[in-house]
């Protein structure tokens, strides 16, 4: 939820426009109504569709109430292709894919479960898999029923899904993984082979993927893994630097520009001195070997 009001906050101070975006919801629920509240059409409307200027007609979420839900599956993959592909998957409970047909590159971002599932591709789902209904997992179930007043009764038991192959089709793929509740998946999907079982393991298997998670979703990996990891992120950022980081490298430069110069001076001279004592440590260890 907090993205898509980080979207609405970009899009009302003039840094975003969904004029021309082209948006594809992952899942939907099966024969629940469009305008019940727990309904993914419902909850996409709520909190960003209705607070931009996109187009109705560029907005496409699985009818979970179509007579031929096997027909509705393979047009909203035929949709995707007609239109270039995904651009931008928004990952978490409720997500959303956003394509850009005039764009080049092509990314998506993910949210996961706890048993690592991607969309409603819950454990034993086909890597292979395209969009399609999926018979959803009694654990998930009995976890979305707290949205439905607790009461497990009133929770569908299908769902229609994007699939894994639809997810690896785009050009980038980017998994958000946090809180330790999701820290066996993260676990699983860095430090393990490709499973079935752990459906968000694909992403080993893609030529440009990229894991964003926090420190509490590491708490299962080996803590080499985790000190690896962030010596990359490390490099990364001494590379492009620090003015390069934000939205289209605007964000943190303004707030670089917003700074007194005394201020900036004082955070090159702080990155200097790291990359001394880098310099430093790297030279004695070398004595030390010697």
């Amino acid at each position: 939820m907090g993205v898509y009001h980080k979207l609405v906050e970009f899009y009302k101070a003039g840094e975003l426009s969904f004029e021309h975006v082209v948006t594809f919801n992952m899942d939907e629920y099966v024969g629940l109504p469009r305008d019940h509240p727990q309904s993914y059409h419902t909850f996409m409307w709520n909190h960003l569709f209705k607070h931009v200027n996109i187009k109705k007609d560029n907005i496409h979420i699985l009818d979970g109430n179509a007579d031929d839900l096997d027909n509705e599956c393979s047009k909203f993959e035929a949709d995707i292709v007609k239109l270039g592909g995904i651009e931008l998957f928004l990952g978490g409970k409720f997500s959303v894919s956003l394509s850009w047909s005039l764009l080049v590159a092509h990314l998506i971002a993910l949210g996961i479960g706890p048993d690592g599932h991607i969309a409603f591709n819950e454990p034993g789902s086909s890597l292979t898999s395209r969009t399609r209904v999926k018979t959803l997992a009694y654990e998930t179930i009995i976890a979305n029923a707290r949205f439905f007043s607790g009461d497990v009764s009133k929770v569908p038991k299908l769902a229609l899904t994007v699939g894994v192959a639809t997810v690896m089709d785009a050009r980038e793929v980017c998994v958000v993984i946090t809180g330790a509740h999701k820290s066996l998946a993260l676990a699983k999907c860095l430090e393990e082979g490709v499973n079935h079982m752990w459906t968000v393991s694909a992403i080993q298997m893609h030529p440009k993927g990229l894991i964003i998670c926090d420190e509490d979703a590491t708490l299962e990996l080996h803590v080499k893994t985790v000190r690896y990891f962030k010596s990359i992120e490390h490099v990364h950022q001494s590379i492009i630097g620090p003015h390069n980081l934000g939205l289209q490298g605007n964000l943190l430069r303004n707030m670089m520009d917003n700074q007194t110069a005394k201020q900036r001076r004082r955070l090159m001279l702080q990155s200097l001195l790291n990359d001394a004592e880098d310099t430093e440590q790297l030279s004695s260890l070398k004595k030390q070997k010697t």
